[in-house]
């Protein structure tokens, strides 16, 4: 079996709201074999760019764009593949929208490769350690406490034991922040898991400070109130801070994730299955088992994600809880023929070959946007 194509199919809603909410566009992957055999892969970066990172033409053996090096290889060579596409955009890669594509076209070759032998991509990772995973609601938040508790209060209403609120307008002042997590902790309950997402607003004192603020509230983890690149700071509010602190959706590599467990001692390592892909989120998930380190997903984006994470959580023995984005995005919700199964708090894995999940056509044709 040989790969005859590679596609980067770019979405995008006719209008975008501009704030941080990733559920507003996608960008997909498709990688077709000579067997008929169809893969669907998905990067939560910069749609164009990674378009671009794609389809870019080869200008030499470290400048090469990735479907010119992925053409007449063989799709269920994963290890190897994702060697060669490093290896060859050195000089412009390494990190960053680079690895992003490369993790999408990851997620479609291990669906190829399902799809191939017959078994869910679970499977292929060592094998399920379990067939489902508590999921949480995440949402943004709103411009207003009372339409945040209303979510909060939905989450609940829907079988969610965990609900998370993120981005702004959180973070600016500590009087609304304050206001904000009492409300929403009053409208869940005691018994739910409630996951506060700064929005990498903070510099470390600010977030020490605020966690003081915040204990009262069992807040289950705070998560990423530094920049991503500030691993010192990480470190101090690590050891200062009751709560757990979880970050990791910005980071792509293993060596990324591991500066940011040694040196930011972070609890919760969350892992975007869209810009680390299954070759690399294993090993992250590993390492993060040797220190000690619990394991969810990151994903506000569509149900090629959803059903990637959940075969990535359900094959690692540290996961923690799952992601769910329930922002109303068409894109976002209506992507998949047939959606992962979401039900009393709890995602089912799929049990169909590879992925167990296909976009619909029609979805893909409203929203396409044309090269």
């Amino acid at each position: 079996m040989k790969i005859t194509d590679v596609e980067a199919l770019y979405l995008r809603l006719p209008v975008i709201q501009e704030r941080t909410d990733s559920s507003q566009d996608a960008l997909l992957v498709r990688v077709t074999t000579d067997a008929g055999i169809v893969g669907w892969g998905e990067v939560d970066g910069c749609p164009s760019v990674t378009r671009a990172i794609i389809e870019a033409p080869y200008s030499h053996k470290l400048v090469t764009g990735l479907k010119s090096l992925l053409i007449g290889e063989d799709p269920l060579d994963t290890a190897r593949l994702w060697e060669k596409m490093y290896q060859s955009t050195l000089y412009y890669g390494r990190n960053g929208a680079v690895i992003q594509a490369m993790a999408g076209i990851d997620i479609a070759l291990w669906d190829i490769k399902g799809q191939a032998l017959g078994k869910p991509i679970a499977d292929l990772l060592g094998g399920a350690m379990r067939d489902r995973m508590r999921v949480y609601s995440s949402n943004m938040f709103q411009f207003s406490i009372e339409d945040t508790v209303a979510r909060a209060r939905a989450a609940v209403d829907t079988g969610h034991t965990g609900v998370k609120f993120g981005w702004e307008p959180f973070g600016a002042d500590e009087v609304t922040d304050l206001a904000y997590v009492e409300a929403i902790r009053k409208a869940v309950g005691d018994k739910v898991d409630f996951m506060l997402d700064v929005g990498l607003v903070w510099d470390a004192k600010t977030t020490i400070r605020r966690a003081q603020l915040f204990e009262p509230y069992r807040l289950c983890w705070i998560e990423e109130p530094l920049h991503p690149d500030d691993y010192a700071g990480y470190g101090k509010v690590s050891r200062a801070c009751s709560q757990a602190i979880a970050a990791g959706e910005e980071e792509c590599t293993r060596v990324g994730f591991e500066r940011l467990i040694d040196e930011g001692q972070i609890d919760v390592v969350q892992i975007d299955l869209t810009r680390c892909g299954f070759t690399q989120a294993m090993q992250i998930a590993a390492y993060a088992a040797s220190r000690g380190r619990k394991v969810c997903n990151h994903n506000f984006t569509t149900d090629i994600n959803t059903a990637a994470s959940l075969h990535f959580l359900c094959a690692i023995p540290n996961a923690f809880v799952m992601e769910y984005c329930v922002e109303p995005s068409e894109i976002s919700r209506h992507l998949a023929r047939q959606a992962v199964r979401i039900e009393d708090g709890f995602a089912y894995l799929p049990t169909e070959p590879g992925l167990g999940v296909v976009p619909n056509d029609a979805v893909i044709e409203e929203f396409l946007v044309k090269p």
